[in-house]
Order: structure tokens, then sequence, then C-alpha cells
């Protein structure tokens, strides 16, 4: 008796959704898995290593070093809300208010950020850069899965240890180190907000030698910090 194949396109599709199911239950697991254990490395932090070795850009050594949320200042999880994302506390890791004066902005010429912390460890752990309606769908599955998975305070501990605050110098401990000469968890309000001022471009601007650009963005954050409440903004995260 003949065994009647099933048509190319039906086992194509089947495969695809295979596919798509192990590739879900993949990503949940390593993002629950990153609740507890710190990630060996990040996509961003391995894309600066291979443009080193290809000459893509100037190779310099990697300067990371994984702290614990005990061993990070308070004033550095409140400088960089301040800077970056000032509703951090509320939102669900999107902030459609910002989107939507983005949009706005877009539509008038102008170009402004809306990503909030929780998109920003999502692209900087998993994702390479550059634009692209695949790498956003991406953002968007991985950044709703830490805010699934992860209570407030692990992002923010997650997000300094691998932001970049200058060219291979990743995460707020290698960062004190570098520019003031001590741990991240001595930082005063005006060092912490110092290194947050860099960050929309750490390549460009300087912790060490800030222009007058990084010193005015570094003033503002200091009154924003103030304005949200001092350390008491970010306490009930930080105590979760």
């Amino acid at each position: 008796m003949a065994v009647t194949r099933k048509p190319l396109w039906r086992r194509a599709l089947r495969a695809v959704v295979w596919l798509m199911l192990g590739f879900a239950a993949l990503s949940f697991a390593v993002v629950l898995a990153y609740r507890w254990l710190p990630p060996p490395s990040s996509a961003f932090v391995l894309a600066r290593r291979v443009d080193g070795w290809t000459g893509t850009a100037p190779a310099v050594p990697i300067r990371r070093q994984w702290v614990a949320q005990s061993r990070l200042s308070p004033e550095l999880f409140l400088a960089v809300v301040a800077a970056e994302d000032q509703r951090f506390p509320e939102h669900h890791g999107f902030d459609l208010d910002a989107i939507s004066k983005a949009l706005d902005d877009r539509e008038r010429g102008r170009v402004r950020g809306a990503s909030t912390l929780s998109q920003q460890v999502a692209k900087n752990l998993f994702l390479w850069s550059g634009r692209s309606w695949l790498r956003k769908g991406l953002e968007v599955w991985f950044t709703a899965l830490i805010e699934l998975t992860w209570p407030k305070r692990r992002i923010l501990e997650v997000y300094l240890n691998f932001a970049e605050f200058g060219d291979g110098i990743y995460g707020a401990q290698a960062a004190a180190q570098q520019f003031f000469g001590r741990d991240a968890a001595t930082l005063n309000a005006a060092q912490a907000a110092r290194l947050a001022a860099v960050l929309p471009n750490p390549k460009r601007y300087s912790a060490a030698r800030p222009g007058p650009y990084v010193l005015q963005r570094q003033r503002w954050i200091e009154r924003q910090m103030r304005q949200l409440g001092g350390r008491d903004y970010l306490a009930p995260l930080l105590a979760d």
C-alpha cells in the first residue's frame, strides 16, 4: 500500500513551526537562567571583539567585571534611570508615551530615542546592532521575556554590568576604575551622573575628559536625580 506524502509546503510549514517553538523555549530558558546567573558576555561585547579581530574597528582590550547589586552605588541606579528612562519603575518594558512622542517627532523630521532600559538590556545581551523589522521583533520578544521573568532590580543590575561607558569599557565597575580610580560601590552622585552622561554615545563622549556637552548633561542628570526624589525613588525596587 503506497504511503501518501504530505505536500512540500505543509512539511516546510511544520518545520518552521517547530523551529519557532524550539527558539521560544530555548530563549525563555536562557532568559530565566539569567535571572540568577551572571551572563558570561553579551552580543555587543562579542561584536566589539569581532570588530577588533577583523579590523572593522581598532582592536582594544575589553575591560569588564561583573559585580552584584550590593557592590554598585545606589547613585548609579538613580543616575541611569534619570538619564535614560525615568518611567522605569512604572512601565512593563515599553514606554508607550515616549514611543508616541518619538513618532510625532519623526513626522517633524526629528529623531529621538524611545528605548527603555529593559529594551536596552535585551539589545545588549541578545541582539546585533542595526535596524530591521526582524531585529525589532526580537527586541520586543526578549524585552517581554525579561520583564516577565526578572524583577526590576535585576534589570538594572544587568544593565549596569553591560552598558558601554567607553570604547571597550563595559560595566560600571570597569568604568569606575578606569575613570575615577575607585570601585563602583563608592561612586558619588556627581560621578554616577558623569558616567550616565556619556551613555548616548560612549565612543564619542568621554567621562575622563568631559567636554561642554557631557558637563551640561551631567548637571541636568543631577537635577533630575534630585527632582525624582533621590535614592528613595528606587528604594522599593532595589529592595524587592
